[in-house]
């Protein structure tokens, strides 16, 4: 027992001086923190001769010494502490940081020679050098550090990330491009990482210009390496020089063999991004070069849907045109029977009767086809009964319509189809004005449906709300939804004639900018572009507040540049909208339409 006492009083005895110092030294650190450094100093002089104390002063400790210029006074506690704790390699790397903080060159560079020779080919503590040196924004240092760490691992990847972070750190975007590269080179797998990281990083043309540099020099001087190919497709699809993508894409569908398959991967891009000509282009690339391949007829298909969808974007359209569409449709299903490819194009072309040159009964027909047709698949029955209510939306038989909306609603539950059935439904009500119907649907769209279709039931939604909230006839807003039904059956004219009485009888009625939305639109297709940019502005200057403002504002910009051919007024435009309207959907667009016009994306 008392040997045991012994032992126990012996412990305290020497705990209790622990105890003391570790309080001295938060004493100390709380002194520096508040600013009192000659109370911190007194302290820390007291205790930077205990080794134990030493790592919880040494950081405030130092930069005491330094920031009060006591450099001999540092420069022997640092040779005390090195002593100490001779493999401690922040330490090591804070004497460094001592020298070069001092402007002691010439024992820096001995120093850092010496640090080099000293660990040779470890890479591990190379590396941890390496970091520490980040951390005292040595960053060259570290950059010596760790080349030397990747020579050791011997792999031409080793350490690109850490050395990517510091050139970023320096905003060396070349060098820590190249770091990327050299990463990706190395880990393959991660290409998808290192995309993310481009998208993020390389947001300025000059950037982007030096990374498509540095991928053609590595395609000429490796071209078996598909990696460069993959990663200079990805920056032009982000730039949307779709062409620039497809030429790549081409040179890869021929060293991997394939009929096409990369080249219609970058036409379908350009196509969703409404680039018809890229698109075209390509098509027909595929369509020329690989006639005997699978990817044929979808090639043949999508081609013509190109030409249509850039006509159908020229206002006004040209009817000669559409119907010379209307014969490639048909040749298609001649030349290669019927199939769910031509079938599918036999109900594009049925749309065009119907829409561009009311030839009701011919589209009519053309669509039962579709759907009585056993090859058929289930989604393009679905679509054209779609399409054929629409048609009979047009022809006065709105229970026709309802039906065949219905029908789909049914037959495709919780799926991206019976949303949009869902949607037409809601719209045919409210066109006839069955607002309280239209807007219990629109409730359901909002939390239920993929982006596109919830995005449009809020808009109808929020349209019906604040412009029948203080009329309890909802009279404006029957003749207002009347006028949108005769412009869904082009009768333009009459659609005016509504809208322009709706604005004599009731001025300055909420419904107003929505008016001038309708009237620019149909000015638009008939391409009077002055009265459409007139109405634009009609909303522009008096209801800047309101939610169309940025969309009339972008749209201004774009018939500005596309029909009036206006570049420089154009990019004033647009220059304009985003400023005042910088979290606008259209922002990014804007942005682009600004560069291209000044040439910042010409190759």
């Amino acid at each position: 027992m008392k040997s045991l006492f012994a032992i126990c009083f012996i412990i305290i005895m020497i705990g209790i001086p622990a105890a003391a110092q570790n309080q001295n030294a938060k004493l100390a650190n709380e002194y520096y923190q508040q600013g009192e450094f000659d109370k911190a100093l007194e302290l820390y002089q007291d205790l930077d001769k205990n080794k134990s104390a030493i790592p919880l002063i040494h950081a405030n400790y130092l930069q005491l010494l330094i920031e009060k210029e006591s450099y001999n006074a540092a420069e022997k506690y640092l040779n005390r502490v090195m002593k100490y704790f001779p493999n401690n390699l922040q330490y090591k790397v804070d004497l460094a940081f001592f020298f070069h903080t001092t402007n002691k060159s010439d024992h820096f560079e001995k120093y850092i020679h010496n640090l080099q020779k000293q660990f040779g080919d470890n890479q591990y503590q190379l590396s941890a050098l390496a970091q520490n040196f980040v951390a005292r924004q040595l960053y060259d240092v570290g950059l010596l550090f760790y080349e030397k760490a990747r020579k050791a691992n011997g792999r031409f990847a080793a350490f690109a990330l850490d050395m990517a972070a510091i050139h970023r750190l320096k905003n060396d975007k070349a060098a820590m491009t190249r770091e990327y590269i050299n990463y990706a080179e190395g880990n393959p797998a991660n290409i998808s990482y290192v995309k993310n990281l481009f998208q993020n990083i390389l947001t300025e043309p000059e950037d982007q210009e030096y990374l498509e540099q540095t991928l053609i020099e590595k395609i000429q001087k490796n071209p078996e390496q598909t990696l460069y190919a993959d990663l200079l497709i990805w920056l032009e699809l982000q730039r949307k020089n779709f062409y620039a993508a497809f030429l790549q894409a081409r040179a890869l569908d021929r060293r991997n063999q394939q009929p096409g398959d990369e080249s219609m991967r970058i036409a379908r891009i350009a196509f969703d991004n409404k680039s018809w000509d890229d698109a075209s282009d390509i098509f027909e690339y595929v369509i020329k070069t690989y006639p005997d391949s699978y990817n044929y007829a979808t090639a043949r298909r999508l081609l013509i849907r190109s030409q249509e969808n850039k006509i159908k974007s020229e206002f006004p359209v040209d009817e000669n045109a559409i119907r010379l569409l209307v014969q490639e449709y048909a040749a298609l299903q001649q030349e290669l029977g019927i199939n769910p490819t031509t079938l599918e194009a036999r109900r594009n072309q049925a749309l065009l009767h119907a829409f561009y040159l009311d030839e009701m009964d011919t589209a009519i027909a053309i669509l039962d086809f579709v759907i009585s047709n056993r090859r058929s698949p289930k989604s393009l029955i679905a679509e054209s009964k779609l399409d054929l209510g629409d048609i009979y939306l047009l022809t006065e038989q709105p229970w026709e319509s309802t039906l065949l909306y219905s029908q789909v609603e049914k037959s495709h539950k919780e799926s991206p189809l019976a949303y949009e059935a869902k949607l037409r439904n809601a719209r045919l009500n409210y066109f006839t004005g069955n607002f309280a119907l239209a807007k219990s649907h629109l409730d359901i769209l909002k939390l239920a449906t993929t982006r596109t279709i919830s995005n449009d039931a809020i808009a109808l939604s929020m349209l019906i709300s604040d412009n029948t909230a203080f009329d309890s006839t909802d009279q404006v807003m029957q003749s207002f939804a009347f006028a949108e039904l005769l412009i869904f059956r082009n009768q333009h004219e009459e659609a005016r004639s509504v809208l322009n009485t709706i604005l004599e009888e009731n001025p300055g009625h909420s419904i107003t900018d929505e008016i001038f939305w309708l009237q620019a639109k149909m000015d638009l297709q008939a391409g009077a572009y002055q009265q459409a940019i007139d109405k634009l502005d009609e909303i522009i200057n008096g209801y800047g507040y309101d939610i169309l403002s940025d969309d009339a504002h972008f749209q201004k910009g774009m018939i500005v540049q596309d029909y009036l051919k206006e570049d420089e007024q154009a990019t004033a435009i647009f220059t304009d909208f985003l400023q005042k309207h910088p979290g606008s959907r259209h922002a990014a667009e804007a942005r682009m339409r600004i560069r291209n016009m000044r040439g910042d994306l010409i190759n």
